[in-house]
């Protein structure tokens, strides 16, 4: 009986419970998602070759 009761109430008092749960791991899937994507850019020899140009022109430079 005292079962019931509590879950009656906990399901009253909100209905959307739960919600926010979901939300983070809709989230933290998409963060992972465009984590994974972005390494990908990043790694590519183009961008390894930029980067790498960017780096070797500030260093030459003198103050």
């Amino acid at each position: 009986m005292l079962r019931s009761a509590l879950f009656t109430r906990l399901r009253a008092a909100d209905p959307d419970a739960g919600m926010t749960t979901a939300e983070y791991a809709v989230g933290t899937v998409a963060a992972c998602g465009f984590g994974g994507i972005l390494y990908k850019v990043i790694t590519s020899p183009e961008i390894l070759g930029l980067l790498r140009d960017v780096i070797s022109s500030a260093l030459k430079l003198s103050f």
